[in-house]
């Protein structure tokens, strides 16, 4: 019923927007009287503000054309390295140039599109030969591909590395930084020559006990069985994935917005005054952002009820009682790649030290291959989005993964 409710409610306002975008663009027609009025351009505006809204939003396109490198623009073309029923591995192949350090970008699976991270990756694309975790909508998967858990997450991640090959780097944000250090560690115990040159982990919950945050405390004060007979739903009939369990995308945006509401407020109502002065430049810039802050997409049941078991509620990676496929997942196997955590000053989301505790639990690895980075002044998205992750944070990535493409030279 959740479900249905609420595509029913998308159903409606998807009209309503298409109508009061008409409204908008026809006050703002010069051969409509009411746009050389006083109220027009207060009503027009008004109007494009709740059409942006209220519009029924699918999957961004990550939209990269070219990079810049020495001068020089280089087209950009996206590629499927390799398809899962659950996700894909994309590289962004920079036409004509060869060598760099392969990056496999780690996006979250946690409401939102792989798209959250191209400014991510966009700022890497002219130093590194980026890939990226691009994951599936859970309710467009149909019910005889399975099922999806953590232990299939690592899978993913592992295989991912062995499709890419030997001396990849790994840079993961948020959510799945858990998962990433875990496939780190699975690799280093097997000694294979596809683990991880470096591992970058930025704003994730390694250990959610230092510093909890709201999110944490939602997840760590309530019993498995609120979650599942609460936020959990069945896909409709209508959809690929009909009939099965997920954590919808629209639940998870619902908690983020409620978290800031004021905040949204002011920025939405900061965009009615810039469309209402015909600075169109700003308001296109809040549109882009909630373009894709609004696009949402499921999980499977799952891998949220065992994250919220695993990760928020029994802390089992830092414990060292994370199992994957029946075997201990041992940070201690990790001793040879070079770890870098970043954390966001103000993140409120991730909490300062949770990431950093991926330092503390690997302590078969030297110090000179550890390394912490504070984003100062920056919350959650600041550390991976934004100016400060471009002139402040990504220098600071691309260093760490240099000195590890050094260090294998020299021991070559």
């Amino acid at each position: 019923m959740l479900y249905n409710a609420y595509d029913l409610q998308r159903s409606w306002l998807a009209g309503a927007s298409m109508m009061a975008n008409l409204g908008s663009e026809w006050l703002q027609s010069p051969v409509n009287p009411l746009s050389h009025v006083a109220m027009g351009p207060l009503v027009a505006s008004g109007l494009d503000v709740f059409a942006h809204a209220a519009a029924a939003r699918g999957k961004p396109a990550f939209g990269f054309t070219h990079t810049t490198i020495d001068g020089r623009d280089v087209p950009i073309h996206e590629e499927i390295v390799l398809r899962k029923p659950f996700g894909q591995l994309k590289r962004f192949r920079r036409e004509g140039v060869e060598g760099g350090p392969k990056l496999l970008i780690v996006a979250p699976m946690s409401g939102h599109y792989a798209t959250l991270l191209r400014g991510t990756a966009e700022r890497l694309l002219a130093t590194h030969d980026v890939y990226i975790t691009d994951w599936r909508d859970a309710k467009l998967v149909p019910l005889e591909d399975g099922s999806f858990d953590l232990n299939d997450y690592i899978d993913y991640l592992v295989e991912f590395l062995e499709k890419i090959g030997p001396g990849a780097h790994m840079l993961a944000v948020c959510q799945p930084s858990v998962p990433a250090y875990a496939a780190t560690a699975v690799l280093s115990a097997e000694k294979s020559p596809y683990r991880p040159r470096s591992l970058t982990m930025m704003g994730g919950p390694i250990d959610t006990r230092k510093a909890p945050t709201s999110v944490n405390e939602m997840a760590m004060t309530r019993p498995l069985a609120w979650f599942r007979q609460n936020v959990l739903a069945t896909v409709p009939l209508y959809y690929p994935g009909a009939g099965r369990r997920v954590y919808p995308g629209f639940l998870q945006l619902a908690g983020f917005m409620t978290m800031n509401l004021g905040s949204h407020l002011m920025s939405h109502y900061g965009m009615f005054k810039h469309l209402v002065a015909g600075d169109g430049e700003s308001a296109e810039s809040t549109k882009g952002f909630y373009d894709e802050y609004r696009s949402v997409c499921d999980m499977t049941a799952e891998f949220y009820v065992q994250t919220i078991d695993l990760v928020f509620q029994h802390h089992a990676l830092p414990k060292g009682e994370l199992l994957h496929r029946g075997r201990r997942v041992d940070p201690a196997a990790i001793t040879d790649v070079a770890i870098l955590a970043i954390e966001g000053e103000r993140d409120d989301i991730s909490g300062l030290g949770q990431t950093k505790a991926a330092l503390d639990i690997s302590a078969s690895l030297p110090k000179e291959l550890k390394k912490y980075y504070m984003a100062k002044g920056v919350g959650h998205y600041g550390i991976f989005n934004g100016r400060r992750w471009r002139e402040k944070t990504a220098p600071v990535v691309e260093a760490w993964i240099a000195d590890a493409e050094a260090r294998a030279r020299d021991e070559a």
